[in-house]
């Protein structure tokens, strides 16, 4: 019995000890200061003070984040302009943790900044570098890094090239419909014709379309975000009733001249028969819960904003535009599974280049 039960004993014991070495212990700890700071890489060639490496570093990481940032465009619109401020955690390895928007300053340029931070991992393993991690007593260890990114707008310029048309982006007085928004918006209700082949289908839903509008009062399509993924009929109708707009405008002038320039407006189809009832009803709904959730989400309520935008996708799962608005909350709180499912899903009904250019990134494709 005594032998039995030492042979327990030495059992548990080895047991314990083989669990002890199969749960290494995880350092966990960020430091903010540390007696050697991380460098970003490509300077530690220079035979030179650690001050001057220093100083090196941080010029080639701000040039590394300032040649892959789009100025977006939303703030170049709204004149924004500022420092964002990005935080992250370099660590022992050499890449880094845990990229996060400590200060933003609106128009999309946080998520620029968090977006070019989410791609520093794998632009460095191509170009085979890695950050010098922080030391303390001469030990690596892991620290966080905040870094201030200015967005400052140029001169911008006056016109710009979309394929073999000139665009023009600055003007003493703008492009408008004569007669106004609602003069255009009861224009366009008059000449769009819903398709005739799909009348018994009683799809809904909106589209955005932007115009190129030049001098003697043509009119051509650019682009047509069919948010809905209603198809091309009710494409090919959206860009008819676009098009007859024709001789309506009053163009834009830039010192005395008229000059072509874009205008953007959105059309909806929406069916007549009495059996759609619940499809326009669910569109209106859906339209409303997207409205509120983005609003909610801006004044702070992230959670209510996302619940909201949840329920108009319920309504209508593939709707790109509920769906890039979702996805875009979403990355902003660091969910980044579910932003790659939201804007995967905005992909297969849009081509949209900022979310062609994030999926790889949120997605650890």
């Amino acid at each position: 019995m005594k032998v039995i039960r030492l042979l327990a004993i030495v059992l548990i014991l080895l047991t314990n000890q083989l669990g002890a070495q199969e749960l290494p212990t995880v350092d966990t700890t960020i430091f903010k200061v540390a007696s050697e700071m991380p460098r970003f890489p490509g300077c530690e060639q220079l035979d030179t003070t650690m001050a001057a490496k220093m100083e090196c570093s941080q010029a080639s990481l701000l040039n590394f984040m300032y040649s892959n940032i789009q100025y977006p465009l939303e703030a170049r619109q709204e004149g924004i302009e500022g420092t964002v401020v990005i935080s992250f955690v370099v660590e022992k390895d050499g890449f880094i943790s845990n990229p996060n928007v400590m200060k933003d300053i609106g128009g999309g340029c946080g998520q620029e900044a968090l977006r070019v931070a989410l791609a520093m991992n794998s632009a460095m393993a191509d170009a085979g570098l890695r950050w010098i991690p922080a030391k303390k007593d001469g030990q690596s260890i892991r620290m966080q890094y905040n870094l201030p990114i200015r967005f400052k707008l140029k001169d911008p310029p006056e016109f710009v090239m979309v394929g073999i048309d000139t665009v023009y982006v600055e003007m003493d007085d703008s492009l408008n419909y004569k007669g106004g928004n609602e003069a255009l918006s009861t224009f366009l209700k008059s000449k769009l014709k819903y398709p005739s082949s799909l009348k018994d289908s009683c799809f809904v839903g909106a589209m955005d379309v932007k115009v190129l509008v030049f001098p003697d009062g043509m009119v051509k399509v650019l682009d047509v975000s069919d948010y809905f993924d209603l198809g091309f009929d009710f494409q090919f109708e959206a860009i008819q009733a676009a098009t007859a707009t024709f001789g309506n405008w009053d163009p834009a002038t830039l010192r005395g001249r008229k000059v072509p320039t874009t205008y953007d407006f959105m059309v909806e189809f929406l069916p007549e028969e009495s059996r759609c009832q619940q499809s326009i009803m669910d569109y209106e709904k859906a339209q409303v819960f997207a409205d509120e959730g983005l609003a909610l989400f801006n004044e702070g309520n992230e959670e209510g904003g996302i619940e909201k935008l949840t329920e108009a996708i319920t309504l209508f799962p593939e709707n790109a535009n509920y769906r890039y608005i979702r996805g875009q909350a979403y990355m902003s709180l660091e969910k980044m599974e579910e932003a790659c499912e939201d804007l995967t899903m905005v992909k297969k009904v849009l081509s949209i280049s900022l979310v062609n250019n994030l999926l790889p990134i949120i997605c650890n494709q």
